[in-house]
Formats: C-alpha cells, sequence, structure tokens
C-alpha cells in the first residue's frame, strides 16, 4: 500500500514537471537564492520582511498534500502545478522587491516609505497571479474583463479603505509631515501629537497625554495640517505677561528678556524678543516670543519662563497687575507682616554671621541691615555670571546656590555649593572688580543684596574696615585658586587689595 502510494506521487511529480518542462526546478532554486541574498542584506530591524517570501516558499508543497487525495485527477494535478507555480513565482518577486526596493533603492535615495512598500508587494503579488493565469492558457481579454468587473465591484465596497489607501500615497509624495514630527491635525489646539506611524490605512501621533490617536488618512488629507517641527526643527512659543503702566515698557522688556535668557528649553538663536502687545485695563500687555527645539516639553518651557518673569519682576519690584474688579484676600506672609523693626532684627543677626562685617558695632549693623535689599530667585536663574561687572554681595538668607568658573570656553568647574549665611560677590563689592565666578540657584534662593553706597557709609565711618577685607578677601582668593588648581595664577596680596579697595571707595 505504502509503495503504490508512492508511485502514485512520483507520477504525479513527474505529470507536474512534464507540464512546465524544468521551470519548477528552476524557480525553486531561484526562490532558494533570491531568499538567502535577502537575507544576508543589512536590513537592520526590517529583516522581518524577509518572513514574507519564507512563508510562500512553505507554501508550495501544500499542493503536493492536497495531489495525494487525488491522484488519478489530471485537471486537479495541473491545477496543483499551477499553485506551485504561483508560490514560487510570488516568493521570488518578494525577494527580489526587498533587495532592489529596500537594499538598493536606499543606498541612492531616502528610506522608501512603509506604504508605498506594502502597495508594491500587493502589486507584485497579483502580477504574480495574472502571470500563472496566462501561463494556464487563459484568455487575457475574459481576463481583464473580470478583473474590471472585480475591481469596480470591490472599489464600491471599500471606496473608504481605498480613499484612505490613496490619501497615504499622496501624504507620502507630498510629504507635508514624517515621522517623528510634530503636528496638529484639526483646529482644536489639544489635538496635537508626534508622527510614530504612516500606514496604508492611518497616521498614528502620539499625544503629551501619552495617549495614542489614530488618524484616518483621508481625514487627513482634508484637514489643515500645521507643522511645528518643519521648515525649521524649532517652534516659536507665545508667553502673554501683564505689567503696571507706571513702569517703562522698554525696562519691562528688558527685564523679561534678561529673565529668560537661559531658562530650560529657550534657545540663544534664534533670539527670544518682547514687544508691546496691547494695553488693557489692568495695564500693559507684553508678549513674549522664544524659541524651542523641547516641542514634547513645551508646557515645562513655558511654565519656567513664566517663573522666572514672575522673580524678575518682583526683584526689580514690578508687581503683576490684578483685575480691577477683582477682590483679593491674601494671607500676609509673615514678613509682611512683622513690623519693620522685626525685619531689621532678623537681617542683623544674618549679617553678624559674616566674618567680613563681625568688626562692626551694633549701630553699624543696623545701618548695614537698612540698606540692604532683599531678592529672590528662582531655581536654575543665574544670581551672578562669570565676567560681569559688579560691585553687590550677596549673603544666602535661604536656599543653595552652585558656584561654578569656566576658562576659555571649557567645561564648567565647581567650587562650591553655598548654603544659608554663605557670602559670595565680595570682591566686586570691595574693589570693584569683574565677576569670578558664576553663581546658579539650586532651588529658590532668598539672598540679601548689599551695594557699593552701603559699604560707602561704613567705610568712611570704619577706616580698620578696609584693612580687615583686604586681608579677608586674600583667604577667600588663595582658597579659590587651590580649588581650581591653577598654580600658575598668582593669588593677589593683602597690600595689593587693600590699595585697590581704597582706591575703589575714593578713601
Amino acid at each position: 500500500m505504502f509503495f503504490a502510494t508512492g508511485d502514485l506521487m512520483w507520477n504525479w511529480l513527474q505529470s507536474v514537471i512534464g507540464i512546465f518542462g524544468t521551470d519548477l526546478p528552476r524557480e525553486l532554486l531561484v526562490a532558494l537564492a533570491a531568499i538567502a541574498v535577502a537575507f544576508v542584506l543589512p536590513l537592520g530591524k526590517r529583516r522581518r520582511l524577509v518572513q514574507v517570501p519564507i512563508i510562500f516558499l512553505l507554501l508550495a508543497p501544500l499542493p503536493i498534500a492536497a495531489a495525494g487525495l487525488f491522484p488519478e485527477s489530471i485537471d486537479l494535478n495541473r491545477f496543483l502545478g499551477l499553485g506551485i507555480h504561483f508560490f514560487l513565482i510570488t516568493s521570488i518577486v518578494q525577494s527580489l522587491l526587498i533587495i532592489f526596493c529596500i537594499s538598493i533603492w536606499e543606498q541612492v535615495s531616502r528610506p522608501m516609505p512603509k506604504i508605498f512598500f506594502d502597495v508594491l508587494r500587493w502589486s507584485g503579488t497579483i502580477l504574480a497571479l495574472f502571470v500563472v493565469l496566462l501561463e494556464s492558457g487563459a484568455d487575457p481579454a475574459e481576463l481583464f474583463t473580470g478583473s474590471a468587473v472585480l475591481t469596480a465591484v470591490m472599489g464600491f465596497a471599500l471606496k473608504d479603505t481605498l480613499g484612505n489607501v490613496f490619501a497615504g500615497l499622496a501624504i507620502h509624495a507630498e510629504q507635508p509631515f514624517e515621522l517623528g514630527d510634530w503636528i496638529q491635525y484639526d483646529t482644536n489646539q489639544a489635538h496635537i501629537g508626534k508622527v510614530t506611524e504612516i500606514n496604508w490605512r492611518a497616521t498614528k501621533v502620539i499625544t503629551l497625554d501619552e495617549a495614542e490617536v489614530i488618524i484616518p488618512n483621508g481625514q487627513l488629507a482634508q484637514a489643515s495640517i500645521r507643522n511645528f517641527t518643519k521648515p525649521q526643527r524649532w517652534s516659536r512659543r507665545s508667553l502673554f505677561v501683564v505689567a503696571p503702566y507706571e513702569e517703562s515698557p522698554q525696562r519691562v522688556q528688558q527685564i523679561m528678556l534678561e529673565a529668560i535668557r537661559g531658562s530650560f528649553g529657550v534657545l540663544e538663536h534664534p533670539a527670544a524678543s518682547v514687544v508691546t502687545n496691547d494695553f488693557k485695563e489692568r495695564g500693559i500687555e507684553y508678549w513674549v516670543r522664544l524659541f524651542t527645539t523641547e516641542f514634547d516639553k513645551r508646557d515645562r518651557v513655558d511654565g519656567m519662563a513664566r517663573d522666572r518673569i514672575w522673580y524678575a519682576l518682583a526683584r526689580h519690584g514690578i508687581k503683576i497687575p490684578v483685575a480691577t474688579q477683582a477682590i483679593r484676600l491674601t494671607h500676609l506672609p509673615t514678613e509682611a507682616a512683622s513690623s519693620f523693626d522685626e525685619i531689621l532684627k532678623q537681617r542683623k543677626e544674618i549679617l553678624s554671621e559674616v566674618d567680613l562685617l563681625g568688626m562692626l558695632s551694633e549701630d553699624q549693623m543696623l545701618q548695614l541691615a537698612s540698606d540692604a535689599v532683599q531678592e529672590t530667585f528662582a531655581s536654575g536663574e543665574e544670581i551672578i555670571r562669570q565676567g560681569d561687572l559688579g560691585s553687590s554681595m550677596f549673603i544666602i538668607e535661604s536656599g543653595n546656590v552652585d558656584v561654578t568658573v569656566s576658562d576659555s570656553g571649557s567645561a564648567p568647574t565647581r567650587l562650591a555649593i553655598l548654603s544659608s549665611k554663605d557670602v559670595f560677590g565680595e570682591m566686586s563689592l570691595m574693589t570693584g572688580a569683574q565677576r569670578s565666578a558664576t553663581v546658579t540657584a539650586m532651588v529658590e534662593t532668598r539672598i540679601l543684596r548689599i551695594d557699593k553706597p552701603a559699604m560707602s557709609k561704613l567705610l568712611t565711618v570704619e577706616p580698620l574696615l578696609v584693612k580687615r577685607a583686604s586681608e579677608y578677601l586674600v583667604g577667600r582668593q588663595v582658597a579659590r585658586f587651590e580649588i581650581i588648581s591653577q598654580i600658575e595664577k598668582q593669588a593677589p596680596s593683602s597690600i595689593d587689595l587693600f590699595e585697590r579697595i581704597k582706591k575703589f571707595f575714593a578713601i
């Protein structure tokens, strides 16, 4: 029984080969060779595409198994032989598409979009089917007439799907956006997302809420699309801030520009700008325009820029006006509610911890506390910048700051992290020297600023403070040079600083 069945199968194979001559063995070898070439190509993550020709090759033996059920049917054998022929040709076509359209094409042009390759794969499969049918002796006229009727019926039934396919092809051809671009796909400001996939039916985007939205290509083709990533990678953000009428516009604009410089995500080029936008009942409305490449973090970019502006305006005594009709009940902080004498007492306690001011009398300390200016800085905001001119000293009331130096454009070197009751900027206060380091607030930091006029009052009545200051500054400078290992630079002597202080204050 077994040998009889084997003889029948062998006779069937011979009959199939007899129908197509030596084409089937040759096609099998070509299919295997094409798959081998496609498999060794550097396809990267798209190596899974080779699975398609392998699947068609594995389907080729199925007609042989089916022939075992009807070994004596010549017509069925011919039909099954055509099936083998179809699977082998399709496997070859799919492998050639991978070799030429993915590998060779990308050597001379950009990567082929997935939707184009999918269309080519389907077209190749249909072409292989037509070739097999024509070789089987089918009438071409009837074949194309029947396919036209079938196409019309399928087109009517799948008009929406086909519309999305052609819209997807148009999107790839025109390239209004690409993978990774941020787009707004209708008039709703919330409908903004990053393009993650463009396939034959729809486009997928990820919104800031980490929600995946699938938009049919037909809908996108009819929509007005805003691309925030083209023509340049940066996009402009707009902030609107109201300031009092009493403050001159140019002063407010300069304060705002300085405040957002170096803020998270804000580019130096293109440069930010501030213009007077409108006159409101509350005050003058300013339009802050900044550029960023951090579009996925745009809420954080906007928020930190607003924080910087608020702190900067507060330091300059400018309050953002509230609506004139509003009734605001505010619980005053402890400092605002306490008396001025209590404020002076608190400041005096802080100043008394500073070594440089240790020789001052009670009255002199109170006078200095009265002249000191309190300022608050946001996290990440520069309090002083290396190389800038200055004539003030800072004492930390609360918070932490990072002290760094940079030579000839090199990476910043951290000198120290200062905290409550620490002092910086004393060299500029006493000698008018350029800032020797950059000091940046690490958290919200409140400081007391002592300016040259306040110190000048003390030096006129306390000349010994000049000598004390020069000795103090020498110690600070020596410590600084040791930290940054600049042995070749010689720290100034107390005599040099003594003369510089006297000259700066005209004593």
